[in-house]
């Protein structure tokens, strides 16, 4: 089967948007040929700082002749049903359809469309121009004289050359005739611009692959990316020491090279005095080098790794002394700003934050660092803090963040603020708090199991939940310019994984809201509005919980069958209660009861619609006794299993709850199967109603059962 090979080479693409585009180019060109009618075995992009690769295997030489029946209006439709049709159709006339009887809907015309396959070839040329001109890159250029044309090509960067071939293995295959901008497809292309620049012609893609390694150009991402860590690991353990690895920092470089040179440079060992975190930060934003560690330690080395583009002559002694001449400067000016940030302690940098808007229906940092200290006091016995330290940590959490190194490097907020903090000698239950309030940041993130830490991390979100929601700045579809989902989702994560029962109504909104119209912000602290925000937040974690315990196996339909539940806002008691339903509902008895709740509610929905009347009164005792033995049972069953329940759930034992919801398995088992409902003597079918009533209140106790599937 033929193979498609497409290149598109350029000036330059950036390393951020290299795998994106290689996975667009994939997904538009495969989409397309799909579309069309075009299936083929197997696909897979590439991406370098120069060039996006596509190699599509097992591709037809030819379309499929398609041939189609398609129903048109009824026989004597109105003109603009049949006008309609004949254009959908391609017919120029009524007469170019049939007539197809159906004895149920009459008669109906039915046009037979039959198109002949197309060469493959002449798809790909139609298709891979407007591919080309339409590619979704965040960010565009137009160039050269062509630019001021309308309808002039954007590229990433100037667009060089492009490779296009279509053929199978065995034969020569044919370039994809088409063109873009004066570019035309062609079977050229060129390798490293330094170390092999001279042309390369190139056909099938196992012949381009093994040309461009010739040409020092190492096509395949994760094979740089291995290529670059298994040669700083030896170069690092040649000298005794380890390589602190990086994905992060490792996709970067990897789409910064087409041939990787791994290189070893050393910095003064003075330097070390500054924390490790800030040596490799620096290391790693302004030169894009990994940091070495002494073997078995988490000492750092004054050594660093980094990677070059090129194979020098010298073997690269020129590039490690310029990279460790710039690494010298930046290691300076790190090494002063921790000097400046030590002579000033946290609180006296408090006032900065007055100055700093934090949103402006929301105020100032200083107001928001306010908030979150008076409700971490208040959060603190809650989650068994002690709450002036929970006070402090709270009110030092955001201090670093107008010192001189997070200036310089944002991303070492609250790791600066708890070295700062430890150097001032705070207790270590605030300094860790100044760290760990901002975690957990994502869903894999360390969760802090420190009390005042807890507290503070709790208050922080908190404050952004509830003040977001007042100013009506909610997550809409895919925006989430403020990070709710992952606030919601850490404060989820902070009072289930350590256990915390806290009302997030009284204890996480209202007082949250409370803080916002006592320090600076607009949040509507009571009312309507504040109800309805309240309802909607409370809503908003429900889902957010429903994606952190479906990532653990639970059913999204318990969480709402609780949630439905009035009062339900203490979250550890909902994850409790879910756990416990989500076994008894494995069980036989769990099963059959919910059948048989199922089997109840859909009798109550009709009578109940029919009688335009709810059989919500008590059942009678007395005429519960006058009627079968099978309603008796259940009704003194139910009486008995509701108080059960009720108290089980107030004294928070679920695992209780269901047990005694349990014992209702066999009289309602034996009610469906000798007692009529709708009997003849209506007190009787009223009491009988009112039973099944109370089966839908007793599981009630537990959860909603008409949220439960099955």
């Amino acid at each position: 089967m033929p193979d498609l090979l497409l290149e598109l080479r350029s000036e330059e693409i950036p390393a951020r948007m290299q795998r994106r585009a290689a996975d667009d180019l994939k997904k538009l060109v495969t989409d397309a040929l799909v579309e069309r009618g075009f299936l083929y075995e197997g696909a897979k992009a590439f991406a370098t700082p120069r060039r996006l690769a596509l190699h599509v295997a097992g591709l037809p030489p030819r379309g499929q002749d398609v041939r189609e029946e398609r129903k048109g209006p009824r026989v004597g439709a109105p003109e603009g049903a049949v006008q309609g049709f004949l254009k959908s159709a391609g017919l120029a006339s009524l007469d170019e359809a049939t007539i197809v009887t159906d004895p149920k809907k009459g008669e109906f015309y039915v046009a037979v469309i039959e198109r002949p396959g197309r060469d493959t070839l002449d798809v790909l040329a139609e298709i891979l121009p407007q591919i080309i001109r339409s590619f979704p890159w965040p960010k565009s250029m137009r160039w050269g004289k062509a630019s001021a044309q309308p309808g002039a090509l954007r590229w990433v960067r100037p667009l060089q050359s492009i490779v296009a071939t279509f053929g199978p293995e065995t034969e020569t295959p044919d370039v994809v005739p088409f063109a873009v901008d004066g570019i035309a497809a062609g079977t050229t292309t060129y390798g490293h611009r330094f170390l092999a620049p001279e042309a390369i012609e190139v056909r099938r893609f196992d012949d381009y692959v093994q040309a461009l390694e010739r040409a020092k150009v190492v096509l395949d991402v994760e094979r740089r990316k291995d290529i670059i860590l298994h040669d700083a690991r030896d170069l690092a353990f040649a000298r005794g020491l380890e390589l602190v690895e990086d994905e992060g920092l490792l996709e970067e470089v990897a789409g910064l090279v087409e041939w990787p040179v791994v290189l070893l440079g050393s910095f003064d060992e003075a330097f070390l005095d500054i924390p490790a975190e800030a040596i490799r930060a620096t290391i790693r934003a302004n030169q894009k080098c990994f940091v070495l560690r002494q073997a078995g330690t988490d000492t750092l080395a004054p050594a660093f790794v980094l990677t070059s583009n090129l194979i020098a002559s010298d073997g690269g002694l020129a590039i490690t002394a310029g990279n460790e001449r710039v690494v010298r400067a930046r290691l300076s000016d790190a090494k002063f700003f921790w000097e400046t940030d030590k002579a000033i302690r946290l609180e006296d940098r408090l006032p900065k934050l007055d100055t700093i808007v934090f949103h402006e229906k929301l105020g100032t940092q200083g107001a928001r660092v306010q908030r979150i200290a008076a409700l971490a006091r208040e959060l603190a016995p809650l989650v068994g803090a002690d709450p002036d330290q929970a006070e402090r940590a709270a009110t030092l959490a955001k201090a670093d963040l107008v010192t001189e190194m997070v200036g310089e490097f944002p991303e070492l907020q609250g790791l600066m603020g708890r070295k700062y903090a430890a150097l001032q000698g705070e207790p270590q239950s605030v300094a860790a708090a100044v760290e760990d309030h901002y975690k957990p940041v994502g869903p894999s993130d360390r969760v802090p199991t420190d009390p005042v830490a807890v507290a503070v991390a709790l208050a922080d979100k908190f404050d952004t939940l509830v003040g977001f929601w007042s100013i009506d700045e909610k997550p809409t579809g895919s925006k989430d310019p403020y990070a709710l989902r992952r606030a919601a989702l850490g404060v989820i994560r902070l009072l289930i994984e350590n256990t915390v029962k806290l009302s997030l109504l009284r204890d996480g909104y209202q007082a949250a809201a409370d803080g916002h119209a006592n320090y600076g912000g607009t949040a509507n602290a009571e009312g309507s509005a504040g109800d309805a925000d309240a309802a909607s937040l409370l809503a908003f974690f429900a889902d957010r919980l429903k994606v952190y315990l479906r990532d653990k196996g639970a059913r999204h339909d318990l969480i709402d069958a609780v949630f439905a539940l009035p009062g339900q806002d203490d979250l550890l008691m909902v994850v409790r209660r879910v756990e416990a339903l989500g076994t008894f509902l494995e069980t036989d008895d769990g099963k059959n009861l919910l059948a048989g709740y199922k089997r109840a509610a859909n009798i109550l929905r009709i009578e109940e619609k029919k009688d335009d009347r709810a059989y919500d009164a008590a059942p009678d005792a007395a005429l519960a006794a006058r009627g079968e033995p099978e309603e008796r049972a259940l009704a003194e069953a139910l009486a008995a299993a509701r108080q059960t329940a009720s108290a089980a759930v107030a004294a928070e034992d679920f695992a209780g709850a269901m047990q005694a919801l349990s014992t209702l398995r066999a009289p309602v088992d034996a009610f469906f199967e000798r007692v009529t409902v709708n009997a003849e003597d209506p007190a009787l079918r009223q009491n009988r109603l009112a039973l099944l009533n109370a089966l839908r209140a007793a599981t009630r106790e537990v959860a909603d059962f008409s949220r439960i599937e099955g």
